[in-house]
């Protein structure tokens, strides 16, 4: 355990319904409900969304730096879908990625390596 690495992130009240901020590392995030977005601030879906595609780029970009394969950009789309009658949930989550320096067989290479991570 003594290897273990922990992230701490601390959420409170904005002031406004709906409304959250979120601190890590002397950062901080505003994030509003999913439910009641405005349109000043990522949802909590979205940021959640956006964990998950930011991973992909900065995974494959190391993992690229490291074996020496030239990738000039990285790119990932990604799309929720969560059903009307419980929208807690995500139905389905769909990535596009999206690279240039790349051939397809190495682009698909590194899409393989997120998969396996």
């Amino acid at each position: 355990m003594d290897n273990d690495i922990v992230d701490t992130v601390r959420s409170q009240s904005s002031g406004t319904v709906g409304r959250a901020v979120s601190h890590a590392r002397g950062q901080a995030l505003v994030l509003d409900s999913s439910h009641h977005p405005k349109d000043d601030a990522f949802t909590n879906s979205e940021a959640f969304l956006g964990a998950i595609s930011s991973c992909g780029v900065t995974l494959i970009e190391g993992y690229a730096e490291s074996e020496g394969i030239p990738v000039q950009r990285t790119a990932v789309e990604i799309e929720g879908t969560r059903p009307a009658a419980d929208p807690a949930r995500f139905e389905r989550i769909a990535m596009r990625f999206r690279f240039a320096g790349v051939s397809r067989e190495q682009a698909e290479h590194l899409v393989g390596i997120w998969r396996e991570r």
